[in-house]
């Protein structure tokens, strides 16, 4: 089993990072003749949208989730150097005056004892409990880097697909206004023909209510896209009034060309997958430093200096200023604690198997996001040429009936469902445009929307922010 064989191999605090056992060779849903291209840098660069561009750099800079978890990656770094430190001595300057005074039978006295000495203390870490608890907060810190880059990827995969569907948005509402200019532009002629007699009033209310019927979406994707200027105001940390999103058609943005390329790729380019297996490590560390905590510890201390008197005891006193060296050493072992240190091994090792059980399920997590991302692309790719198609001759259909029903040729009610039509297949279109970027746009979140781990195994990469280190 994995999880009996990564606890063997993990004997020291060095151990080999855990693998799945098995990974499929390929993605099954995708194409059989594509070549590997992952997304680079910046999942939304590769859409070629200086506005969307524009966005992007104001989320990375003002948006809250991202500068939260910066905020988590300083504090884990702090508590990193924290931990570190314990594996150096420590060295300390003491300065002490004590003044006595006193006064019996008629005499007095009076004396100043002082000292300044330098003390350095060290803790002998036989045991490897230090170098344990250093390698706890190094992990952490990797881990709180990878869950900056998954917060960053998420903010940025929101603030696109908010970005598209504002411009759908905006598409349709054209569509909608059209749609009911149409619609008003002949009920003028159903209206006029209904004047000199050649149309019933049946004609005629049918007609008013498609302009009715067509002014309800209008009022409708209206507040709708109050609603999503607000969305995207607040992913890129701005204030809703005054915030302006330019308008750019679905149709002129770039459609990033992505591929899978190996599962076993897959596991060094998605963050919250590092995260698991960096939580994993730190959980091992941890075990071992429980483990490290039931043998002796021993401390060791030196501090030399001057002090009056030279030196002072209870049976021993030289007098007078002097140099000055006290050497101490310290070896404890616990005998009885109720089972405290054993429970905490206990405890270690239980959060081992569920971080371990973490770890698995975050790479079965991934390889189905990314298999859905290529299975839904290659479904909308199935409908691109279907969905042109059923947009060109609905429009040549209704200017057909428009033209006939002008000349008499052809009934109202012919032209009414060739409107209806022609409207579905707008709407349906704007759709699916809307449809194939948020598809390219979830494929390139489902590879890891640029991210790669570096080679020091201690923070991802994508023109990362700089982390302020204040110390």
């Amino acid at each position: 089993m994995l999880a009996s064989a990564y606890v063997c191999a993990a004997c020291s605090i060095d151990a080999a990072r855990p693998a799945p056992t098995k990974l499929p060779a390929a993605f099954q849903q995708a194409a059989p003749d594509a070549q590997p291209k992952w997304p680079e840098t910046n999942l939304l660069r590769e859409f070629s949208s200086d506005e969307l561009n524009r966005l992007s750099a104001l989320a990375e800079q003002n948006n809250f989730d991202i500068t939260a978890a910066m905020a988590r990656v300083r504090q884990a770094d702090a508590q990193a150097r924290q931990a570190g430190a314990a594996i150096l001595p420590a060295l300390d300057a003491n300065g002490t005056a004590t003044e006595f005074t006193g006064r019996s039978g008629g005499t007095s006295g009076r004396e100043l004892d002082w000292g300044a000495l330098l003390s350095a203390s060290y803790e002998v870490d036989f045991w490897g409990k230090n170098r344990a608890a250093a390698q706890v907060a190094r992990a952490r810190v990797a881990v709180s880097r990878d869950e900056l880059a998954t917060v960053r990827i998420t903010a940025l995969a929101g603030v696109a697909s908010t970005y598209f569907e504002l411009q759908s948005l905006r598409e349709r509402l054209a569509l909608g206004k059209l749609d009911l200019e149409n619609a008003e532009k002949l009920l003028e002629v159903v209206e006029a023909r209904y004047s000199n007699g050649s149309m019933n009033a049946a004609g005629v209310a049918a007609q008013r209510a498609a302009v009715a019927n067509a002014r309800l979406p209008v009022e409708q994707l209206q507040q709708q896209q109050i609603e999503a200027l607000g969305a995207l105001a607040l992913l890129v940390g701005a204030i809703p009034e005054g915030f302006e999103v330019k308008t750019e058609p679905l149709a002129a943005i770039h459609e990033p060309e992505l591929s899978a390329g190996l599962p076993s790729e897959l596991l060094q380019r998605r963050p919250d997958v590092m995260a698991a297996e960096d939580n994993l490590v730190a959980a091992h560390a941890d075990l071992t430093a429980a483990r490290a905590a039931l043998f002796p510890s021993l401390t060791l201390s030196v501090a030399g200096g001057l002090q009056n008197p030279a030196i002072q005891a209870g049976v021993l006193i030289l007098p007078g200023t002097g140099p000055a060296l006290n050497l101490s050493g310290a070896l404890v072992q616990s005998i009885f604690d109720g089972g405290r240190r054993r429970g905490v091994i206990a405890q270690a090792t239980g959060r081992e198997e569920e971080l371990l059980a973490d770890y698995h399920g975050a790479i079965v997590s991934a390889l189905i996001d990314v298999e859905s991302a290529l299975g839904q692309r290659r479904h909308l790719d199935a409908q691109r040429e279907s969905q042109e198609v059923n947009l060109t001759q609905s429009e040549r259909a209704f200017e057909a009936a428009q033209l006939r029903y002008r000349a008499g040729s052809a009934q109202f009610l012919a032209v009414l469902g060739a409107q209806r039509v022609l409207y579905a297949a707008r709407e349906q279109l704007a759709q699916y445009r809307l449809s194939r970027l948020q598809a390219a746009l979830g494929l390139a979140k489902a590879l890891g929307g640029g991210w790669q781990k570096r080679a020091s195994g201690t923070s991802g990469a994508f023109s990362e922010p700089a982390i302020a280190r204040t110390d």
